[in-house]
């Protein structure tokens, strides 16, 4: 891994103008919203202002970014009906479970959204020709979970490494290319499952009640939502643990492996303006994260008792000292 690994985009879309766009003078643009945590979308509504869309102006939002994943099976579905009457000009969401609840209330109305694997999700038919009409960022989960894996074994050579896994989110094939991989290196794999917020904390402890010597935590709405939580059950367990994003790492994680969350938020800004501009989402190519990083933080590190090896320092893109 160089300090950024730049993966490509499809489509060259990190090529579009940056100008503003022409927009129909006089309209309101309505962009329905099924995801949470309004911050992490911060850099989709500065892309939005740079190409002419302002939210106030001629941009309204509707839905919500805090949906809470406690009543998630009976808010999200009324929500998407109500976006769907509303006729919004587009919805966007983030993770499987929104998606797919989108997928089910509307096949005409675009809907752009941030999730692992598109393709093997269901929501697209490739890459370059979505088929339909859901696009937007696939964040190489399957791909990077198996790396993430692999800093775990340089970082911490055990007999014994953990999983903590959403079953809404991570498909058993993804759990099947971890096992082949931990079995390859003689080394246990134990599969630790936690759907809400309450089941996190007992998960964790039960990976450490198992033996395991470490843990790599599955990318989930639920887990971004309860991070923390996260993070400080780990460090409790005295589990040195690896995460999905590299900012993690500043708010306290070991490790942070994957894509930088600003960069592809904006890129599903400029999938939004194409959808805006009339383009049908089967006509946009999915795109992939261009950067992926890895951050360690050594005081989280020391209090673990833990040495992170010089290989991995030296390829590090961020360490927190």
């Amino acid at each position: 891994m160089q300090r950024r690994e730049f993966l490509g985009i499809l489509g060259g879309a990190a090529a579009w103008p940056m100008a503003v766009q022409a927009q129909t003078p006089g309209r309101t643009y309505r962009i329905g919203i099924i995801t949470r945590d309004r911050r992490a979308w911060a850099p989709l509504f500065d892309e939005l202002r740079a190409n002419g869309f302002v939210d106030g102006k001629n941009l309204v939002i509707i839905g919500e970014f805090g949906l809470p994943l406690d009543h998630y099976d009976t808010t999200a579905p009324e929500l998407a009906k109500e976006l769907v009457k509303a006729g919004v000009d587009a919805i966007l969401t983030a993770g499987v479970q929104a998606t797919g609840t989108a997928q089910r209330a509307t096949q005409s109305i675009p809907v752009l959204t941030v999730s692992g694997d598109l393709v093997s999700e269901g929501f697209a038919n490739s890459l370059a020709r979505p088929g339909g009409n859901i696009t937007g960022i696939a964040i190489l989960a399957p791909e990077l979970d198996r790396k993430r894996q692999e800093i775990l074994f340089e970082l911490v050579p055990s007999a014994h490494v953990a999983v903590l896994v959403d079953p809404d989110t991570t498909s058993p094939q993804q759990l099947q290319a971890l096992e082949e991989d931990a079995r390859s290196r003689n080394v246990e794999l134990s599969i630790h499952r936690a759907k809400t917020r309450e089941e996190i904390e007992p998960a964790i402890e039960a990976a450490r009640a198992a033996g395991a010597q470490a843990i790599n935590v599955l990318g989930s709405i639920n887990f971004f939502a309860n991070r923390a939580l996260i993070i400080e059950s780990a460090a409790k367990a005295q589990l040195p643990a690896v995460f999905q994003f590299p900012e993690w790492a500043e708010q306290g994680a070991l490790v942070g492996y994957g894509p930088t969350q600003a960069p592809y938020i904006r890129q599903l800004a400029r999938q939004l303006v194409k959808v805006l501009n009339g383009t049908a989402p089967t006509d946009i190519p999915v795109e992939q994260p261009t950067i992926v990083e890895l951050a360690i933080n050594l005081k989280t590190a020391k209090a673990l008792g833990l040495t992170v090896p010089p290989s991995l320092l030296i390829r590090a893109d961020k360490v927190i000292e």
